[in-house]
């Protein structure tokens, strides 16, 4: 299994949605992609863009009062 970083802080929706599904597609199934973001919108967007495409969320966790990271993995 790879993991891949994508760091997209500072970019606001729906941007961070539009690069985690553009990084993801280049992954072989059951590699992750480890997403570093501090949009708001994106902790509902990337979560459920994730579950509706089939992937699983291995981890979603709050950084600080404004960034987070989360990791998917490809289905």
């Amino acid at each position: 299994m790879k993991q891949q970083k994508l760091a997209v802080l500072g970019m606001v929706c729906p941007f961070p949605l539009i690069e985690a599904k553009q990084a993801i597609e280049e992954l072989n199934s059951g590699d992750e992609l480890v997403i570093d973001f501090d949009c708001t919108q994106a902790t509902e967007a990337i979560p459920r863009w994730a579950a509706e495409a089939g992937h699983t969320v291995t981890n979603f966790e709050q950084i600080d009062d404004a960034s987070w990271t989360i990791t998917v993995q490809k289905k």
